[in-house]
């Protein structure tokens, strides 16, 4: 109990309700804990620090027991003996080290708004941003005066007058700088390419580091990404064909992410993308606010001011529409699903090739199935057997493999019958875990 009240109280506080079964329909069962509430709120203070009010219903199906746990104050994680708690599912965990750092910011001014170069001229700072590309992406006329572009950095809150000179936050130059070097403790913050001659890290043939900031040196990165890339042959229409390995929608909505949702405050990391002969890997320092089962459907970003201004200049979009692009595009062009991972305080997306679906291992085939399964549910539609078979291309013989596709996702834990339907096998439709 005061485990579950620690993670709950890192949270923001909540219920926790006892005497009310597990699964749904969530019946009154009763319980016969905390027989004596005052004295068990007592223990809770004594062994917590912080008050937990217990109350005790008297429902016609039997007792329940309710908790009211607050929320930990701003800046602060409570923990028990030393383990700073969180849920997982059902599970407790420790917090991450992203997260605790996350907690602890909290109160402090923003990284990402503080100066990183001070006490310049108007002049400097037009040299040192690429003011001209900010306009064309905003899609508004270049002011004919240096003041009107000055004026224009310092309402979008990029640049500051500091009583006779003019100081840069990091925003404005992470966002707009013509070199990245003229600002030492951001040059680390550039995207890095690095381009492997096969499936592994032992030869590598190119390594590129970004010069300019995010926004105006984005469509260059996505073009010198793309320029990399192995090149596949299909057979379209009785013709060879020449593509690249993944469509450039997938590498612009997964580099703008990477971008967009990295942990700024790490030092020594940056975005990388590493391009190999059967597939694409893009990383970013953190880990994600958002659980990787859930990026097709939620959507919370870690830097909410660079987002809105990246969404402006035309280069993401904030309505948590990125991955599903990137998923849909996937089935389009009858790519094997994206694999989002967390590894070693990174956030990674795997893109591979094309590979046939005889060709795919079970966990490949349950990672498509899932994928397709959130997909239809945000798109306001439903996965059946027959729309998993579409995005396989496979014909109506191959009902039965694709029914043991679906079967391993629900082992997995990853899909569900939509109980609405009823038992019918034949007109089976099926939700993600969350829905």
């Amino acid at each position: 109990m005061c485990q579950y009240c620690v993670a709950i109280a890192n949270e923001g506080g909540g219920f926790l309700v006892l005497g009310i079964s597990d699964e749904p329909p969530r019946k009154v069962v009763s319980t016969q804990a905390c027989a004596d509430v005052v004295r068990q709120a007592q223990n809770l203070f004594e062994s917590l620090g912080f008050r937990v009010d217990i109350e005790e219903v008297q429902h016609p199906d039997g007792r329940v027991v309710v908790l009211d746990i607050p929320s930990r104050p701003r800046g602060t994680a409570y923990h028990l003996d030393g383990a700073y708690l969180m849920r997982s599912g059902e599970a407790l965990v420790p917090m991450s080290e992203d997260q605790l750092r996350r907690v602890f910011a909290e109160g402090r001014p923003d990284w990402i708004e503080e100066f990183t170069r001070a006490d310049i001229s108007a002049q400097d700072v037009v040299e040192l941003l690429d003011s001209q590309t900010f306009f064309e992406l905003l899609k508004m006329p270049y002011p004919t005066e240096r003041g009107g572009v000055i004026e224009r950095l310092e309402r979008e809150r990029l640049i500051d007058r500091v009583n006779e000179s003019y100081a840069i936050r990091r925003i404005g130059a992470l966002l707009l700088a013509k070199r990245l070097d003229d600002f030492p403790e951001l040059a680390r913050k550039a995207p890095r390419v690095v381009v492997y001659t096969g499936i592994s890290k032992l030869d590598t043939r190119l390594d590129q580091v970004g010069v300019k900031g995010y926004a105006v040196g984005f469509q260059g990165l996505v073009r010198f990404i793309m320029a990399q890339l192995p090149q596949n042959e299909i057979i379209k229409d009785a013709l060879r064909a020449e593509v690249k390995l993944v469509p450039e929608v997938v590498i612009r909505e997964l580099v703008a992410n990477a971008l967009i949702h990295q942990d700024l405050q790490i030092t020594g990391s940056s975005v990388m993308v590493e391009v190999y002969s059967n597939r694409l890997e893009i990383s970013n320092p953190g880990e994600p606010v958002v659980p990787v089962e859930r990026f097709i459907d939620g959507y919370q970003s870690r830097n909410e001011r660079l987002a809105s201004l990246m969404r402006r200049m035309g280069i993401c979009e904030e309505k948590s529409s990125g991955i599903d692009r990137v998923v849909q595009a996937a089935e389009f062009y009858q790519l094997p699903a994206p694999d989002f991972r967390v590894a070693s305080s990174r956030t990674l997306a795997i893109l591979y090739g094309p590979v046939r679906f005889e060709d795919m291992d079970r966990e490949d085939r349950v990672r498509a199935c899932y994928q397709h399964c959130a997909l239809k549910w945000v798109m306001s539609e439903r996965m059946t057997n027959q729309s998993l078979r579409e995005r396989f291309r496979l014909s109506e013989a191959k009902s039965a493999v694709v029914s043991q596709v679906i079967s391993a996702a629900i082992e997995s834990g990853l899909v569900k019958a939509d109980e609405a339907v009823g038992g019918s096998r034949k007109f089976a439709r099926y939700l993600p875990f969350w829905a």
